[in-house]
């Protein structure tokens, strides 16, 4: 039967990718897309919904969906505090995963990073680790985590540390072989293909996809 989906950050680099490609989907009838601001996008499967993520609770009933697809992410810089970070990847995100939880959703199809790790001394991966732990403990059927490497794609505000990282990475990628493949530089488009397909296989349990993991996956669906 034709689902729902609900997307979070659809205005951000995976998530401006994704928008499309569920709304082409033959899977859904029906496309949420929540957020604090209206998106330039008009299509008859897409109903935009204005949330205040500060009090996502009292939206409870808006939250309503078969699969959940959380693209919600910052950085450091752009939040300008570690409290402001916090509140946006993991507060926000976390929130997300217990309320479409409890409404019954059946998948949570999560972007994360590279590096996640609750134990890690960098905080940016701590804070990413810590939200991996605390939506694992949600009652989805399937819960998939991705972790790209450096993200490619046109940002609204084209961030130099990222165009640096990413002209060294084209670099080294003749030499980014076996294990070391995952950390090959990945377009944001190649994430939101392998999203769609993780979920349009109907799996269950708890599933990390590493960034050549991701790129194999994206590529099937081409």
């Amino acid at each position: 039967m034709p689902k729902t989906a609900l997307i979070a950050g659809a205005s951000g680099l995976v998530g401006s990718q994704l928008l499309p490609l569920l709304l082409a989907s033959e899977r859904y009838e029906r496309v949420i897309a929540v957020g604090r601001r209206p998106l330039p996008v008009v299509h008859p499967k897409l109903e935009q919904r204005l949330l205040d993520f500060d009090n996502l609770e009292q939206h409870r009933l808006q939250l309503i969906a078969d699969d959940v697809f959380c693209c919600l992410g910052t950085t450091m810089r752009q939040a300008g505090s570690r409290e402001a970070f916090y509140q946006v990847d993991y507060l926000y995100v976390v929130k997300l995963a217990a309320l479409t939880a409890a409404n019954f959703a059946a998948q949570l199809l999560l972007v994360s990073a590279m590096g996640a790790d609750a134990r890690s001394r960098i905080y940016y991966n701590r804070v990413k680790g810590e939200m991996e732990e605390a939506v694992a403990q949600a009652p989805f059927r399937a819960i998939h985590i991705f972790r790209p490497s450096l993200l490619l794609g046109r940002r609204a505000q084209p961030r130099l540390g990222e165009r640096l990282g990413a002209a060294v990475l084209r670099v080294l990628r003749p030499v980014l072989r076996g294990p070391l493949q995952k950390y090959r530089a990945i377009t944001a488009g190649a994430v939101a293909r392998a999203m769609l397909r993780a979920a349009e296989a109907e799996g269950s349990g708890h599933h990390v996809h590493l960034s050549d993991a991701i790129a194999k996956e994206s590529a099937r669906t081409r």
